[in-house]
């Protein structure tokens, strides 16, 4: 048993226990219980108490990919007894019962291909709906006028523009549901303050925008327009989008790329990364708006950077060209470069990806 991976999947198990919506506290004891192989990946079996005189229950986390590190999600307990005779029987109930959960959010994402909907987090409850009017015209060119068919109020303004595309801005006063902003904001490696910032929202705007005459890549560039606005209001804090939590001046100053007429990727896409058993991994978490699959690079032996900066170039170019990549086949940027493409189970998703090797082939 990898020991360090071990205290590594104790920890997982309970920060999940502690969440609000399970356990709600850490449990008063906890012990590994054991090891399982499954989907060629390394899960660990917990039993717990909810308090000293409480009687054993099974959690399970994993899975780890060999010496990896960071497991790929799938940490649960339905609190029922612990029985080790049925323990490694009810952990690998629990994961389907987890993977299920994550396809069918998968697939209803896919439902949503086309529709952007995101949340500027907010220290108060109270946003200036004149000043985002005035930013979108000063920044964008964009003249915000509210339908004349919808209620107006303070707290929302809904308004079109050409090709029937419909914007909606909506203050939400309270916390993202259920926490989901805060374990989001854990995947910004490149905000160290992300978690702790995001913790002290109190309200947030919603931003969706609609329309089905007009460009996937057009409904995009005003949803990250709409946004950056929001970013400079007095009292935001954070943009919760793509699977992550954004500090504003990040996003405000990669949406100023649509002024050079160059696609906002890095508004639309969270760029993953992690380190692997042998190079470095990176993931993009975002794709499937645009219709397209999310790509993977495994174990690349380059630099963080190297690896972001090359998966960020595919992206560009897929986005820009409506290109679909396909398995099997091959892409690059001359004709003496050539990386692979796999279409196969995700290693950092719940879905299928595209797996580019990062070295010419």
């Amino acid at each position: 048993m990898n020991k360090e991976q071990m205290n590594t999947a104790q920890e997982a198990m309970v920060e999940w226990l502690s969440h609000p919506g399970e356990l709600g506290k850490k449990p008063s004891k906890i012990e590994c219980a054991g090891t399982f192989e499954l989907y060629d990946m390394t899960y660990y079996m917990f039993k717990y108490k909810k308090s000293i005189v409480g009687k054993w229950l099974l959690g399970v986390c994993g899975g780890y990919e060999q010496d990896c590190m960071e497991n790929c999600g799938h940490v649960f307990s339905q609190m029922e007894e612990y029985d080790e005779q049925t323990a490694i029987e009810k952990s690998k109930e629990m994961i389907e019962t987890v993977r299920e959960y994550w396809m069918k959010a998968a697939e209803n994402h896919k439902e949503n291909e086309g529709t952007f909907v995101g949340f500027t987090l907010l220290s108060e409850p109270k946003w200036d709906k004149n000043k985002f009017v005035q930013d979108m015209k000063s920044d964008w060119d964009i003249d915000v006028v509210e339908d004349e068919d919808d209620d107006k109020n303070d707290d929302t303004i809904v308004f079109s523009l050409e090709e029937d595309m419909l914007v909606a801005v909506s203050l939400m006063p309270a916390p993202v549901p259920e926490n989901e902003a805060e374990e989001n904001a854990k995947n910004n490696y490149m905000w160290p303050d992300a978690v702790e910032i995001t913790k002290q929202h109190k309200a947030h705007l919603m931003v969706a925008v609609l329309g089905d005459n007009c460009s996937t890549i057009e409904r995009g560039e005003v949803f990250v327009k709409a946004i950056s606005c929001c970013c400079q209001q007095k009292n935001a804090i954070g943009v919760y989008t793509s699977g992550t939590v954004f500090e504003p001046k990040f996003y405000t100053e990669f949406a100023s790329m649509m002024k050079n007429d160059e696609l906002p990727i890095f508004n639309w896409i969270w760029f993953g990364l992690y380190k692997g058993q042998e190079g470095i991994c990176c993931y993009t978490y975002g794709m499937d708006i645009f219709g397209k699959d999310n790509m993977e690079v495994i174990n690349a032996d380059a630099s963080p950077a190297d690896v972001r900066d090359f998966l960020a170039s595919l992206v560009a170019y897929v986005l820009e060209y409506d290109v679909i990549l396909n398995d099997g086949e091959t892409i690059g940027f001359d004709e003496n470069d050539k990386h692979s493409i796999t279409k196969s189970d995700g290693i950092s998703l719940p879905e299928k990806t595209l797996k580019i090797s990062y070295e010419n082939i």
